[in-house]
């Protein structure tokens, strides 16, 4: 069955509706029809199954049939990624929904090529928000991302977000292994995280400075392996990397 997102705001099981951009998809582009059946989700764990009952241009009436809740992960994983130039940033919003990120820091480096006023910050926040939840559409995926908007690293840390581990991926020679990272966790008999920081720089990295900024608010640098990653390359590795070893392995799976 077609999927279809409802905003929490507006999920009520006994008045469910698709908003006209959702009708539009549903109506124009799948040409559904009142009596068939869609899966409606409201990106924050809850499912249902729904029969349309009315379908107009502004919106599509639902009846709900049967409902399910989706628990989080057990690690929340915030993507912390240095805006890259092009439509590189859709990829890796796109990428990050499918692999189950939490939440997407879009960070403007002093390397960061692009570079937004506040105006252009909301357009492309509100861009990537509609680019996740078409990826989670088409992943079953129930939990959105938090997209924030973007800013500077020191904005970002200056903001209070808490985490029981931060990392940077690094090029410079303290980096160390993820695994070793987490086993020195484990040594000293500290639980498996569950909020987790990975910080992703631009083409070049980040400068000294935002290296020196990051390692001064806990983050430790981790290396990705001998062959330098582009900046996409790197979060999706980063991000299937910690999945299988903070979301997969909790669950039994080795």
């Amino acid at each position: 069955m077609h999927r279809f997102y409802i905003p929490p705001e507006a999920w009520r099981l006994d008045h469910l509706s698709l908003d006209p951009g959702q009708a539009h998809h549903c109506l124009d582009v799948v040409r559904l029809k009142p009596g068939e059946r869609v899966v409606v989700f409201n990106g924050r764990g809850a499912e249902a199954t729904a029969e349309i009952t009315a379908a107009g241009k502004q919106e599509v009436g639902l009846k709900h049939l049967h409902h399910s809740a989706s628990a989080r992960l057990p690690c929340e994983i915030t993507l912390g990624q240095a805006v890259p130039k092009g439509r590189q940033m859709d990829l890796i919003v796109q990428k990050a929904t499918e692999l189950g990120a939490a939440a997407i820091a879009p960070l403007l480096s002093e390397r960061t090529v692009v570079q937004f006023d506040a105006g252009e910050a909301r357009a492309k926040r509100e861009k990537w928000t509609a680019i996740a939840i078409e990826a989670a559409k088409q992943c079953g995926q129930n939990w959105l991302p938090e997209i924030h908007a973007p800013c500077r690293l020191k904005q970002f840390f200056d903001a209070g977000h808490a985490f029981d581990l931060l990392l940077i991926a690094s090029l410079q020679s303290d980096a160390t292994h993820l695994r070793g990272v987490l086993e020195d966790c484990e040594a000293v008999g500290k639980k498996r995280p569950a909020k987790v920081l990975i910080l992703i720089g631009p083409e070049g990295d980040f400068t000294p400075a935002e290296s020196a900024l990051a390692k001064s608010n806990g983050c430790r640098p981790i290396t990705l392996g001998p062959i330098i990653l582009r900046t996409e390359t790197a979060a999706i590795y980063c991000l299937s990397v910690l999945s299988y070893e903070l979301l997969l392995e909790k669950r039994g799976v080795n």
